[in-house]
């Protein structure tokens, strides 16, 4: 796999394991994160041998969020004109959400794996996902609005849809923060696990159970549960119709077919 600064990238058969490697910063988003975390999942997106990824943080912590010395960068490159400075905040957020949205458009399933501090930027992260794990001592809080902005990389957009929308302007306009068993019951979390290793042994046992499914039914079921965000039931209906028109004349129909009458497991072509 390709070296990165920000991350480090492991394969576990077809599970890709996505590891934020900067430990010793509480793996705080520095600027190669933003590059590589693009590169990465778009890399993934087309790795057909890939089924299934899981994302972690390395050390005691998932993430602290967007690195301050990042933000310090930004605030030097401002100058005296409004008009301009505006023009180059807009391009620079505009980056940091096409680089999220790049987990959430990756067509094999995300699962995140959350220890420790999960903080502003990090719930940006962690809702693009399919889907968010914990382990007991999780922290999340979505802390922009203590820093005088409201959040703008993602969470105000695609969490509503998770936990609710009472419940995000709850946490969004105080900034408080959420543990692990609050965010299991509110539906941030589907899981939460006794320790991180239980964390990170279950999330990955998950992403392998996954990835021994067939690989063109595991890709248009993400696809149509993300194009029902924006759409309605009877689009929908309609799409899945012309996607599975398609896909139902492939090999993996018969394959799991024939491996249901004969009561054995079933082994799909990547």
């Amino acid at each position: 796999m390709t070296e990165y600064s920000a991350f480090r990238v492991e394969r576990r058969g077809a599970v890709a394991h996505v590891v934020i490697d900067r430990p010793e910063k509480r793996n705080a988003m520095n600027a190669a994160f933003w590059v590589e975390i693009e590169q990465i999942f778009t890399a993934l997106d087309s790795a057909d041998d890939v089924r299934a990824v899981v994302l972690s943080g390395a050390g005691e912590h998932f993430s602290a969020g967007i690195d301050l010395a990042m933000l310090a960068q930004v605030a030097a490159e401002l100058g005296p004109d409004v008009g301009r400075n505006a023009r180059l905040l807009r391009r620079k957020i505009l980056t940091l959400q096409r680089a999220l949205t790049a987990v959430e458009r990756c067509s094999k399933p995300v699962l995140a794996a959350i220890q420790g501090y999960c903080i502003g930027g990090a719930v940006d992260l962690i809702a693009t996902c399919d889907m968010r794990y914990c382990s007991e001592d999780a922290r999340f809080s979505i802390k922009e609005v203590d820093m005088g902005m409201a959040a703008d990389v993602g969470t105000l957009q695609r969490l509503p849809r998770i936990i609710g929308d009472g419940m995000l302007r709850e946490l969004a306009y105080t900034g408080r923060e959420v543990r692990a068993d609050e965010a299991a019951r509110v539906g941030l979390v589907n899981r939460v696990f006794p320790t991180v290793q239980a964390l990170e042994e279950g999330v990955l046992a998950l992403a392998q159970q996954i990835a021994e499914k067939s690989p063109l039914a595991v890709t248009g079921t993400k696809r149509m549960l993300s194009y029902m965000r924006d759409h309605s039931v009877e689009d929908g209906l309609e799409y899945v119709a012309t996607w599975n028109a398609a896909m139902l004349q492939g090999s993996d129909l018969r394959v799991a077919l024939a491996a249901s009458l004969s009561k054995q497991a079933a082994r799909f072509e990547d």
